[in-house]
């Protein structure tokens, strides 16, 4: 296989960066350029009696975006080592957004973390990065947090 185009999906945890390093240690690798894509999850927006949405609504989602933008600066900073850099960041829920963001930019491999949650939690909620392996149309890496990459 020969990735070109590797797409790693962040989000602010320990989990995601630990797939940040290993994403960016497959391209330089594979000489590949990498997508760095954060998902700002919706939140659930106020209706107002005329039907619009609440001014908090906009406030919060211009911040995610400018903490979102933040956070993907910070992850190419720590682990970029100058490797062709993009940003995606869109507001959508995470496994759809990340396979989205994948199409659409063209990757040859996702990488992800994963929380490594059991039990009731897993049942309730499944997981992101299942879900992104079973739906993506290219390979998806699975970093789990218990890995030691240091």
């Amino acid at each position: 296989m020969n990735f070109k185009k590797i797409l790693i999906a962040v989000d602010n945890s320990t989990c995601s960066e630990k797939a940040a390093k290993a994403g960016y240690e497959m391209a330089e690798k594979f000489n590949a350029e990498v997508a760095l894509v954060n998902i700002i999850e919706p939140v659930p927006a106020n209706v107002n009696s005329d039907l619009t949405l609440a001014p908090v609504f906009m406030d919060t989602y211009d911040n995610s975006e400018e903490n979102s933008h933040i956070l993907l600066k910070e992850i190419e900073n720590k682990f970029g080592n100058g490797i062709k850099t993009s940003y995606l960041s869109i507001v959508d829920t995470a496994a759809h957004g990340i396979i989205q963001q994948s199409d659409e930019w063209g990757s040859d491999l996702i990488v992800i973390g994963t929380y490594g949650r059991t039990g009731l939690y897993h049942f309730l909620m499944g997981s992101v990065a299942e879900h992104v392996a079973r739906k993506s149309a290219c390979p998806v890496l699975i970093i789990p947090n218990k890995s030691e990459l240091d």
